[in-house]
């Protein structure tokens, strides 16, 4: 039997209580409808999960910490989605199934045809937003370690960001290559997907990730979406080298 899987942001131990965020006791206990001794699984994002107890004291929603188990279930692909932030529900969307398709991390961008704009504020709020999106789909999806959720940025800070050594990819209906090609070529190297919002990536922006190191690839004859180009890439990578294989 599957258990119910709950990510706790404190460092997990054997023998110990721990507390239950707040938004998964009420769905234990509520959804669920799970009782004072059911069997769950806890994990703190460092890796491996634990097997635990639901407790309740009133309407206090804690566990006890069983025996740790040094189950891994990561891609041995290091991804990064540079992700052109789209509007509301596709944006969700995007880092539900990226998560769940092995991302490593998810920058979500400003570009140029982004129709989302946000404040410094705002900012803060979508990430935490995502972050928990990211969360969800690790519970459910088997993940132990969570990727990052980075705050939105614009397109240079994120790509100035990027690690030296990274193979950097963009897609692009005329690429010079399939993205299956490319992929079989990375040799461990970590791995940058440039995926533009609804309206694409702007021809000043494209020249401007291609002279700082990422190629333009394409993946069939269609044009796909934002929410679907993405996920479909992430989906190619850890066929051709990643873990579906």
């Amino acid at each position: 039997m599957r258990l119910t899987r709950v990510f706790v942001e404190q460092k997990l131990v054997s023998g110990k209580g721990v507390g239950i965020p707040e938004q998964s006791g009420l769905h234990l206990t509520r959804v669920l409808r799970l009782d004072a001794g059911a069997p769950i699984t806890l994990f703190d994002g460092t890796g491996g999960e634990y097997a635990a107890t639901l407790e309740r004291d009133g309407k206090k929603v804690w566990a006890r910490v069983g025996a740790f188990e040094a189950a891994e279930r990561e891609s041995s692909l290091d991804i990064t989605l540079l992700q052109g932030i789209a509007r509301g529900e596709r944006m969700d969307l995007i880092v539900q199934k990226a998560t769940e398709l092995g991302i490593s991390r998810i920058v979500p961008v400003f570009a140029e045809r982004s129709v989302v704009k946000a404040d410094a504020k705002q900012r803060e709020r979508k990430r935490e937003h995502w972050q928990a999106i990211a969360i969800a789909a690790c519970e459910q999806s088997g993940r132990n370690r969570v990727p990052d959720v980075s705050d939105p940025r614009s397109l240079g800070d994120a790509i100035a960001a990027l690690p030296a050594d990274s193979a950097r990819f963009l897609l692009a209906a005329d690429g010079e290559e399939t993205l299956a090609a490319f992929a079989g070529r990375t040799r461990g190297q970590p791995i940058v997907l440039l995926i533009g919002p609804e309206g694409g990536i702007a021809g000043n922006e494209e020249k401007f990730a291609r002279a700082n190191g990422f190629v333009t690839c394409r993946m069939g004859p269609r044009i796909l979406r934002t929410e679907t180009a993405g996920l479909a890439a992430l989906a190619t990578l850890q066929t051709v080298a990643g873990d579906f294989s």
